[in-house]
């Protein structure tokens, strides 16, 4: 064998082992990658915030996947229970009939936010009209039937209000949005409370004209293509409630005052309960006492089985909700979507019950 012949060969077997040691070192690497995927699913008014805090979590953590869903808060509950997702999102907390027959289900709050109503009024929109609980009842429930019916005409003295009937918009799916909304028709019109109630879905009562649409997005979208129509959005979705040229309504507090949902009215609210947030931390925020207070704001729950198939998942879950409620509620995130951040209290509450899944 020539010399040349002898150190080609050489050369070949050098490359070869380089390769499997640069194979040997990568290999690893690879699969650590997709280690652990969760599925995150439910609540649209959540979604938006969702899909800030997964890129910046996921970049820091390469070992967890998470794919996010805004399927409606009904179906985050149900697959948090059943199992197809690790992290249901929720704006509604769990009933007791519903904990009674899942009791290893926790309902964790990551932030607080609130929920507007909108409506779309030719000449109007960049109104803000007044509105109370009794008012949007009877628009919702179909004995007040027009814009200028004497009952908004009362609130919103001076305002030239048309002729023209009302189209109310509601969810159509599992929505926490329908949950905070009806308890603020329930808790402040006792009318609505003893014939409705309150829910995550509830039997609307037959409105002629009535629209029925799918989460925020089918909210908004439906609420710019329908002159006179008013609805009910979460709060994360102010800037396409903006883009559609929609106006949002001051509605009336406990105390009588008129509000728009803000850092400041959002915070007064949230002060007045967060005192009586039990350890499971199902309350509602709802028509808070307190003159600044606007009236329908809620914590923002993830809904989690504290026993997950699998230790590495369980892990994985436990110290991104964590994140969540630490760097998570940080106002680079939260201002975005109009939320407000956990006070201490609550960040603690949620820790323990964070502490609990395994």
């Amino acid at each position: 064998m020539s010399i040349d012949t002898n150190r080609r060969q050489q050369l070949k077997l050098a490359l070869a082992s380089a390769g499997l040691a640069i194979a040997a070192s990568v290999t690893p690497m690879t699969a650590h990658a997709a280690d652990v995927t969760l599925l995150e699913t439910g609540s649209t008014l959540l979604y938006p915030l969702f899909n800030l805090w997964v890129p910046d979590y996921t970049k820091a953590h390469p070992g967890v996947r998470i794919t996010t869903q805004g399927t409606g808060s009904g179906t985050g509950i149900a697959q948090a229970i059943s199992g197809v997702a690790q992290i249901g999102a929720s704006d509604a907390y769990m009933s007791d009939g519903q904990i009674k027959q899942n009791p290893s289900i926790l309902n964790i709050p990551l932030a607080i936010s609130a929920q507007t109503v909108n409506f779309n009024v030719p000449g109007l929109n960049k109104d803000h009209l007044k509105l109370d609980g009794p008012v949007l009842a009877g628009i919702y429930g179909g004995t007040i039937k027009e814009w200028d019916d004497a009952a908004i005409k009362a609130l919103n003295p001076g305002v030239k209000l048309p002729h023209h009937a009302i189209v109310p918009i509601h969810r159509t799916d599992g929505s926490g949005d329908t949950f905070i909304f009806s308890q603020y028709l329930s808790f402040s019109d006792g009318k609505w409370n003893n014939s409705v109630g309150y829910g995550t879905t509830i039997s609307w009562p037959a409105v002629q004209g009535g629209v029925g649409a799918n989460g925020n997005p089918g909210m908004v979208q439906a609420c710019q293509q329908t002159p006179y129509s008013i609805a009910y959005i979460g709060v994360s979705f102010h800037e396409q409630v903006a883009k559609a040229g929609l106006g949002t309504a001051m509605l009336k507090n406990r105390a009588g005052k008129f509000l728009l949902p803000d850092a400041k009215t959002v915070s007064a609210a949230a002060g007045e309960l967060i005192a009586k947030t039990p350890a499971d931390e199902r309350l509602s925020l709802v028509f808070a006492p307190g003159a600044n207070s606007y009236p329908i704001i809620n914590y923002e729950y993830a809904i989690v089985n504290a026993k997950q198939a699998k230790p590495e998942v369980a892990k994985a879950v436990k110290e991104f909700l964590g994140w969540a409620v630490e760097q998570g509620n940080d106002a680079k995130y939260l201002d975005a979507v109009r939320f407000i951040a956990l006070p201490k209290r609550v960040q603690e509450l949620s820790k323990a019950q964070i502490a609990k899944i395994q």
